[in-house]
C-alpha cells in the first residue's frame, strides 16, 4: 500500500524576498523581483538585467570560512534548507537518520566557480587553481553539505534535468518516501547562474529578453514576449510521511498526492511541437493524484516567457485537462522573479503551496497584451481569492524535460 506523504517544512530564497512568507507576500502584491545586475559590470553587455537575491546576509546562517569555500549556490541552498528545518521542527528531534535523504537538484551547479577557476587556470597557470573548484562545481555537492549539515544518512540525489531539476529532486524524494524507502527528505533546488558566462552562454542562445526593461522583459503569456529573465535562488522542502509527522506533532503545510515526469525526445533545446510530451506528464501526474482535471483549481505553470515554451505549455494544458483547463487559475510567477532555471520548480513549488494555505493566487504581472494562442485564464495583473483543493505545478527543460507535481490542500483534522 502507497503511504502518505506530507510537507512539514519549507525554505525560500527568490528574487522577491528571503523567507517563505516575504516571497510569497510579495508574490501575492505582484512586486517585480527583476533589477539592472548588479554582480559584475554589465556597460558592454547585451543583457543587463535579472533577478537577483537581495540584502541576504549569509553571516547570518553560516561560519564565515563556509562561505568563503562554498560556490554561491550551495550557500543560497544552505538558507533555504535552514528555514526549511526549522519550520519543520526537527531541531534536536530524534529520528532515524539512516531514513532520512536529500534530494537538491540544479540545472548547472557551481557555475561561479567554475568561471572564476578558469580564468585563474589561464591567466595565473594551473598550481593556482583552488582545491575547492571540484567540490564547489559538482552539483551533488549541493545536496551533500545540506546532508552533512543535518546529518542525513540516507541517500543524496541531486536531479540535474536542466529546468525541471528541482521538481523532479521533488518528486522522487516523494517516490522514495510513499515507497517506503525513506520516512523524511529535504528536497527541492538551488541555482546560481548570474555571471558572465551565464549570462552570456544564454544570450548566445538567443533564449533571453535583451530589451533590458525590468517591467516588460518578463511577460508570460503576452504576444510582446522574446525570452526569458535569468535569476537565481533556492527552495526546499522538508517531505515526511504522514504517520512519521503525526508521531512527532509535527507542522501539516499540505500534501504532495501526484508526480510525472516525461522526456519529449525531440531537440537540445526546443519542445515538442504537439506538445505530447507535456500532456502525457500531466496526465500521469492526474492519474497518480487519482484525481479529475476539474478538481485541479490552480496551475504555476513553467511559464518562462519564451515564444514557444508558452504556446505549447498552453497546448499541453488543453490536451490533458480538456474543457477543464479553461476554468483553472493558472499563473507565472516568473513574471516577477524571472527564470531560476533548476531552482524554478522548488520556487514555484512553494508558492503553490502557499496558495493552497491561503487561498491566494498570485498574479502574471505585465500581462498587457494576451497571446490569442495563449488564451486561458493567466490571473493577469493582480491575485485571486479561490478555495482551493488541489494545486500543480509544472516544469519544463532542455533536452525535452517534463515534470508536474500536485499537492492537496490538508484539512484541520489532518
Amino acid at each position: 500500500m502507497k503511504r502518505r506523504v506530507v510537507v512539514t517544512g519549507m525554505g525560500l530564497v527568490s528574487p522577491v524576498g528571503n523567507t517563505v512568507e516575504e516571497s510569497f507576500t510579495n508574490l501575492v502584491a505582484g512586486k517585480n523581483g527583476i533589477d539592472f545586475i548588479t554582480f559584475y559590470d554589465v556597460s558592454d553587455w547585451k543583457v543587463k538585467i535579472a533577478g537577483e537575491v537581495k540584502n541576504l546576509n549569509f553571516e547570518y546562517f553560516l561560519d564565515k570560512k563556509e562561505i568563503k569555500r562554498s560556490d554561491r549556490v550551495t550557500n543560497l541552498a544552505m538558507v533555504a534548507a535552514h528555514e526549511a528545518y526549522q519550520q519543520a521542527e526537527l531541531e534536536g528531534v530524534e529520528i532515524n537518520r539512516k531514513r532520512f535523504g536529500t534530494f537538491i537538484g540544479s540545472g548547472i551547479g557551481g557555475l561561479t566557480t567554475i568561471f572564476e577557476e578558469v580564468k585563474t587556470s589561464v591567466t595565473r597557470g594551473q598550481d593556482r587553481i583552488s582545491p575547492f573548484f571540484i567540490p564547489n562545481s559538482i552539483i551533488n555537492l549541493i545536496g551533500a553539505k545540506v546532508g552533512i549539515k543535518y546529518q542525513a544518512y540516507g541517500p543524496n540525489l541531486a536531479q540535474v534535468s536542466a529546468c525541471s531539476a528541482a521538481t523532479n529532486s521533488m518528486g522522487e524524494a516523494f517516490r522514495y518516501i510513499r515507497d517506503g524507502y525513506l520516512e523524511i527528505a529535504l528536497a527541492g533546488g538551488a541555482e546560481a547562474p548570474i555571471n558572465e558566462i551565464g549570462v552570456g552562454g544564454f544570450a548566445s542562445l538567443k533564449a533571453l529578453n535583451f530589451s533590458n526593461d525590468p517591467e516588460v522583459a518578463s511577460v508570460p503569456f503576452d504576444s510582446r514576449r522574446s525570452g526569458f529573465v535569468i535569476a537565481e535562488g533556492a527552495g526546499i522542502l522538508i517531505l515526511e510521511e504522514y504517520e512519521h509527522a503525526k508521531r512527532r506533532n509535527a507542522p501539516i503545510l499540505a500534501e504532495m498526492v501526484g508526480y510525472g515526469t516525461t522526456s519529449d525526445a525531440f531537440h537540445m533545446t526546443s519542445p515538442d511541437l504537439s506538445a505530447k510530451g507535456i500532456e502525457e506528464c500531466l496526465r500521469i501526474a492526474l492519474d497518480d493524484a487519482k484525481i479529475k482535471p476539474e478538481q485541479i483549481g490552480y496551475i504555476n505553470a513553467h511559464g518562462t516567457s519564451t515564444i514557444l515554451n508558452d504556446k505549447l505549455e498552453t497546448l499541453g494544458i488543453k490536451k490533458a485537462f480538456g474543457d477543464a483547463a479553461y476554468q483553472i487559475n493558472i499563473s507565472s510567477t516568473k513574471s516577477m522573479t524571472g527564470h531560476a532555471l533548476g531552482a524554478a520548480g522548488a520556487i514555484e513549488t512553494i508558492a503553490v503551496i502557499k496558495a493552497l494555505q491561503t487561498g491566494l493566487i498570485p498574479p502574471t504581472i505585465h500581462l498587457d497584451q494576451p497571446d490569442p494562442e495563449c488564451d486561458l485564464n493567466y490571473t493577469p495583473h493582480t491575485f485571486v481569492k479561490r478555495d482551493l483543493e488541489y494545486a500543480m505545478n509544472i516544469n519544463i527543460g532542455f533536452g525535452g524535460q517534463n515534470a508536474a507535481i500536485i499537492f492537496k490542500k490538508v484539512n484541520k483534522n489532518d
